[in-house]
C-alpha cells in the first residue's frame, strides 16, 4: 500500500502494520557540497570529478549519510512524523547516488509494539526502481495521549 497523505504527524493509535511513506528528490551538486560542509566530510570521491574518476564509483557520487537522510525526512514528516523519537537505524548501501539522481525514499511499518509506542520500519531508497540503501528503523512515536 503506497499512501502518500499530507505531511505531519500520525500518532501511535493510528499507526498500522503496511503503511507506507515515501518521498522523491534530485541529489544535486548543490546538497553534496552543503553536505560536506555541514558534516566536515570532505572526500574527494564526493566533491573532486579528476579524482573520483579513477575510484571504483568512476565519477563522484553523493555521500552515503546524505542518502541515508533522505529516509529521516520522512520519518521525521510523514512517518510517524513530528514529535517522533529515532531510537536506532541500520542500514546496508548497495550502490551509488550519483548528482542528478532522483532518489525516492521510503519506509513502511513493519511492527509495532503500541504499549511501548514502538515502531519498527522497513526502509530504502531507490534510484530508477533500484534498490541504493536498505535498512530497519526503530522509532519511539508520538501518542494522541501525551498531546
Amino acid at each position: 500500500m503506497l499512501d502518500n497523505a499530507p505531511r505531519g504527524t500520525i500518532v501511535i493509535e493510528d499507526i498500522a502494520v503496511g503503511m507506507v511513506r515515501s518521498l522523491s528528490k534530485v541529489v544535486t551538486d548543490r546538497d553534496i557540497e552543503l553536505f560536506a560542509e555541514i558534516s566536515t566530510d570532505r572526500n574527494p570521491v564526493h566533491l573532486d570529478d579528476e579524482y573520483a574518476q579513477d575510484t571504483i564509483f568512476e565519477g563522484r557520487i553523493a555521500h552515503g549519510m546524505l542518502t541515508a537522510g533522505l529516509v529521516s525526512a520522512v520519518i521525521g514528516e510523514q512517518l510517524p512524523g513530528h514529535g517522533t523519537v529515532y531510537l536506532g537505524q541500520s542500514l546496508k548501501f548497495l550502490a551509488p547516488v550519483r548528482p542528478g539522481d532522483r532518489v525516492t525514499a521510503e519506509v513502511e511499518v513493519m511492527e509495532i509494539d503500541y504499549s511501548k509506542r514502538r515502531v519498527k520500519m522497513e526502509t530504502r531508497c531507490l534510484v530508477k526502481g533500484k534498490k541504493v540503501l536498505v535498512g530497519e528503523a526503530t522509532v519511539l512515536a508520538p501518542s494522541a495521549k501525551f498531546d
